[in-house]
């Protein structure tokens, strides 16, 4: 890394919910921390979920989030890399932000060395034991013959059908509190990887709690939380990792 910048994390943003005000709202939080992080951003990683719901038609995307596209593709054009993962909820983002914003799209979990700690990035969603009625409807949603006939609807009637059926997946992944570990699926998939290969840190999103966690001695679960409860984003500087609260 570049001694003094900083490879910075958030995630769960939700533009779009629940209504257009408090997403107008968090929007421009987002924007303005956007803004703070350009001036030491080595690479920007946003792990999922930022739009309630995304489908790019062929010639019609969702309206709104300019704001937001507007500083990513001003952060890009200064050559800082955003990355951008595909969640639950936005899973149908294809050619439109890499080309319009300078985003990379990630449709699965990667992993990345920075001075010899080794991180292991993805939204969350689908990971871990259980949730199978979930692991299949994401095969399903997925797969191309289904993109095709979603895009055959029209786009006012397809967009208001996605929008209703995301506040009840929202509904469903957005619990209060950690569960135990036991419970808990992420850590659990913390622990099986950590049987095959050593990982310093394990970066998702998704569970909508901000968690910093060793899952053994030199090993942690970070979770990013999310911006609709706690603004909160986490910073890697080479040496230092910390999970922080956006409170400007």
């Amino acid at each position: 890394m570049i001694p003094g910048k900083k490879i910075y994390f958030l995630s769960d943003f939700h533009l779009g919910s629940p209504d257009e005000k408090s997403s107008r709202e968090r929007e421009l939080r987002i924007v303005s921390f956007l803004q703070e992080a350009k001036k030491d951003a080595e690479e920007i990683f946003l792990v999922g979920d930022t739009f309630d719901f995304w489908f790019e038609y062929k010639r019609v995307i969702p309206k709104g989030f300019v704001r937001l596209q507007g500083k990513i593709a001003e952060i890009t054009d200064a050559g800082i890399p955003v990355h951008m993962f595909i969640g639950n909820h936005d899973m149908w983002m294809f050619d439109y932000l890499p080309k319009e914003i300078g985003v990379k799209i990630y449709k699965e979990p990667i992993v990345r060395e920075w001075n010899g700690k080794k991180f292991f990035i993805g939204h969350g969603d689908g990971l871990g034991p259980g949730d199978r009625g979930y692991k299949f409807l994401k095969k399903i949603l997925r797969a191309g013959w289904a993109r095709w006939m979603f895009a055959r609807l029209h786009p006012n009637f397809g967009i208001w059908l996605a929008t209703r059926f995301s506040k009840t997946s929202r509904r469903v992944t957005q619990r209060d509190e950690y569960m135990g570990d036991d419970k808990e699926f992420l850590v659990q998939f913390c622990k099986t990887e950590l049987e095959k290969t050593h990982y310093d840190f394990f970066i998702f999103g998704h569970r909508h709690l901000a968690l910093d966690k060793e899952i053994k001695p030199g090993s942690r679960y970070v979770n990013l939380g999310d911006w609709i409860t706690f603004n909160t984003w986490a910073y890697f500087d080479g040496e230092n990792f910390e999970l922080k609260e956006w409170n400007k």
